[in-house]
């Protein structure tokens, strides 16, 4: 027994493999995948799904399939059993897919690699699994006349009947029970599930953008107060934990335009690292969580975040394939956001504070867009994978965001002019001095766009980006001289 390809064993030359194709071939599952693509164009597939399985599982997997065409060049293959299976083919031995998953999908997958003598799938009648797919081999080379690669335990009665067993990404309880068998021949472990990767899969680096909850707390001046940052605290975490929730919702739905970028194929449910069952299990599961905490809350705040998962779900599922309205969806939840961290400590927000946010997120929220542009004109291609965006949109969403940030900047300079500035702050005029340092801060965002430098989220960028750690200092040392200044800044009215 090796892990891995062995060498060539040439009492094999005359037996056929045959090969399973979900967990095994490719390290997903295509009926999951079927599923997930059918949310893409809308709800009205998933409400007949309960009729479709009437038909029993061939049944259900032949509508999907009829429906949903998948890209097999897409898919997350096991490069290290594709790689043995080659060179089994090259030494003259019969490769047979067979699988569950509907002959359809199946003879998809075997036109694309090539290597493939022969296809068994499930054809709408007959689901080619377990017991039945033990069957089907018996009939088709005999007792013990076939080797059989496979996963897990319902490949245990094909195995079986072969007469060599190899076991691809399979459990050690698994290999176990074929080990006792006698029959297990090769082996290609499973790579655990870390804890990287699922720090990878729920954008554990993206709760950064949550930190806005504090914004309502650093502006009223609350930071020394335990009990509302405790507060802010609490909201934090549970907008982190449905955003992960989400996310991961996400991933799920664009399995296919993520494979097409040229970045976002190695996140975890892409490229196959994360299973698909196990993905769901962990987003009920944060979304739980995140409720959960949400309800020691105020009612208002519990009710946002009603609102942001709403959004941010119709985002994930449709409203991100809509021009525009993606961005002023990105723009509405960055908002929330800081709506929220107004709610959670009952602090409110000024109006023109509010306004000033809204315009500044909607900028980043075209910067987001046309810097993902900018990326991907770079490496040719004609449009966003996932977007309803083509690269040569880059110029006029790279003006509407320009256009936005100045509005803000605009926006700031009128807020500066409240009633509620005047109260918070001893010497407000200095105050004036964070509208050029912003304008400076934005202007620099767009230049590095252009430049194609950025990455994609602004946000992100910003909390490794030294410049804006510099302005952030910089705006904070005004503040302190706006608050506690001892005298006010010359030349303009206190």
């Amino acid at each position: 027994m090796t892990e891995g390809p062995e060498r060539a064993d040439t009492s094999s030359a005359g037996v056929p493999l045959c090969v399973d194709l979900d967990g095994t071939l490719i390290r997903s599952d295509l009926l999951y995948e079927g599923l997930a693509r059918l949310t893409q164009d809308g709800f009205g597939s998933l409400f007949l799904a309960p009729f479709w399985l009437s038909k029993g599982k061939a049944g259900f997997k032949r509508e999907v399939a009829n429906r949903i065409a998948l890209e097999p060049s897409m898919l997350p293959y096991d490069l290290r059993l594709l790689e043995f299976l080659r060179k089994e083919k090259d030494r003259g031995r019969r490769l047979v897919l067979a699988t569950a998953s509907d002959r359809i999908w199946a003879e998809s997958v075997a036109k694309h690699l090539e290597i493939f003598d022969e296809v068994m799938g499930s054809d709408g009648t007959t689901n080619l699994g377990g017991e039945a797919k033990a069957r089907a081999l018996v009939e088709r080379f005999g007792d013990r006349g076939f080797d059989y690669a496979g996963n897990g335990a319902t490949d245990r009665p094909v195995w079986k009947k072969a007469r060599r067993a190899i076991a691809v990404n399979a459990s050690p309880a698994t290999e176990t029970d074929l080990r006792q068998d006698g029959n297990l021949a090769e082996r290609f472990p499973p790579s655990p599930l870390g804890l990287k990767t699922i720090v990878k899969a729920i954008r554990a680096r993206q709760w950064v953008k949550n930190l806005l909850v504090f914004i309502p707390i650093i502006t009223a001046h609350k930071l020394l107060d335990a009990g509302i940052l405790a507060a802010g605290g609490l909201a934090f975490v549970a907008i982190s934990l449905c955003a992960s929730s989400i996310y991961l919702l996400n991933d799920l739905v664009d399995l296919e335009s993520d494979r097409r970028h040229p970045e976002k194929r190695s996140r975890p449910l892409a490229s196959g690292n994360l299973a698909i069952p196990t993905a769901i299990l962990l987003s009920l599961f944060l979304m739980a969580a995140g409720l959960a905490i949400s309800l020691s809350l105020p009612a208002d705040a519990v009710k946002l975040i009603g609102v942001y998962l709403v959004t941010t779900t119709a985002y994930s599922l449709f409203l991100k394939r809509r021009v525009l309205v993606d961005v002023f969806t990105l723009s509405l939840l960055y908002t929330l956001r800081v709506l929220l961290g107004g709610a959670a400590t009952g602090l409110l927000l000024s109006p023109w504070f509010l306004a000033f946010s809204v315009f500044t997120f909607l900028s980043l929220a075209f910067c987001k867009r046309a810097s993902e542009l900018a990326r991907l004109k770079k490496s040719e291609m004609m449009e966003a994978p996932g977007r309803a965006y083509f690269t040569w949109d880059h110029l006029t969403v790279q003006s509407c965001g320009i256009t936005s940030g100045y509005l803000a900047a605009i926006v700031l300079a009128l807020y500066l002019q409240s009633d509620t500035v005047r109260r918070l702050y001893a010497s407000p005029a200095w105050l004036w001095l964070i509208v050029p340092v912003f304008l400076y801060w934005i202007s620099r965002i767009w230049v590095l766009v252009n430049r194609g430098v950025m990455d994609e989220d602004p946000v992100l960028f910003a909390t490794k980006d030294r410049v804006t750690w510099l302005t952030a200092v910089v705006s904070a040392a005004i503040l302190v001289l706006a608050t506690y200044g001892p005298f006010h800044l010359p030349g303009v009215q206190p």
